[in-house]
């Protein structure tokens, strides 16, 4: 399940939120207005729901978040922008890497 945050998850959320993958959650962010989707079974799906909200696509980034160990990944698919000087799954340039991350730990640690 698919689940919209402007504020950091409630246990509830989470829980819906891990229904695709178990321990491990998608998670997709506009980093300019700090807010998030997290869940789904593709980062599209949650790149769909911020565009529909407002969302640029150069502010929305995706990763993942492993429920069991508490680690971050800042690695998706629509993460590749050639036109961004993003040509990897990962997030390259350090300081959106840093917000990514830093707007993670905000929502669901």
């Amino acid at each position: 399940m698919i689940v919209y945050l402007e504020k950091p998850a409630t246990k509830e959320e989470i829980k819906k939120a891990s229904e695709e993958f178990g321990d491990y959650i998608k998670i997709v962010l506009d980093i300019r207005k700090e807010v998030a989707v997290i869940g789904g079974k593709l980062h599209a799906d949650g790149e769909k729901v911020l565009i529909e909200k407002g969302s640029t696509q150069k502010d929305i980034w995706g990763g993942g978040f492993d429920l069991a160990t508490g680690l971050i990944d800042s690695q998706a698919i629509i993460n590749i922008r050639p036109q961004d000087e993003n040509d990897s799954m990962e997030i390259l340039d350090p300081e959106i890497r840093k917000k990514f991350l830093d707007i993670v730990e905000k929502f669901l640690k």
